[in-house]
């Protein structure tokens, strides 16, 4: 399955997904320049990393395409938790696998919970606690 999918950088807005040097971003602010005299008007798209919360950068002119990843939302069960990692086993698949606890949900993630996990560019990490 394809993980992400192309669209034309003149349909981004801010909040919505972008692929940038590799990174799945969240778009936080969109300038658009005028056309010149011969060319394309240049989006001037900044975004943070969902991943690793870096901010970037890049310049593309508005008749080109740009990757969105394409982000699976999946649930999980807790089956263990071994300092910050989670062993979880998924809803569908019951494929288990090891997932970072984020430093906000330190709290909330205990053995036996029900979890939501974004798939993104292949990488997983957790979102939220689902109440019972």
């Amino acid at each position: 399955m394809a993980e992400t999918r192309l669209v034309g950088v003149n349909t981004i807005k801010v909040g919505s997904y972008i692929v940038i040097e590799g990174a799945a971003c969240k778009v936080t602010n969109i300038q658009v320049s005028k056309p010149g005299k011969h060319g394309h008007a240049k989006y001037r798209i900044e975004a943070v990393g969902l991943l690793d919360g870096r901010k970037r950068t890049v310049i593309i002119p508005g008749g080109d395409n740009v990757e969105v990843p394409i982000i699976e939302k999946k649930g999980a069960q807790v089956l263990s938790i071994a300092g910050n990692k989670a062993t979880v086993m998924d809803n569908e698949t019951f494929e288990t696998f090891e997932l970072d606890i984020p430093e906000e949900l330190k709290d909330d993630v205990v053995e036996g919970c029900k979890i939501v996990y974004w798939d993104i560019l292949g990488q997983k990490v957790i979102k939220q606690v689902k109440g019972e």
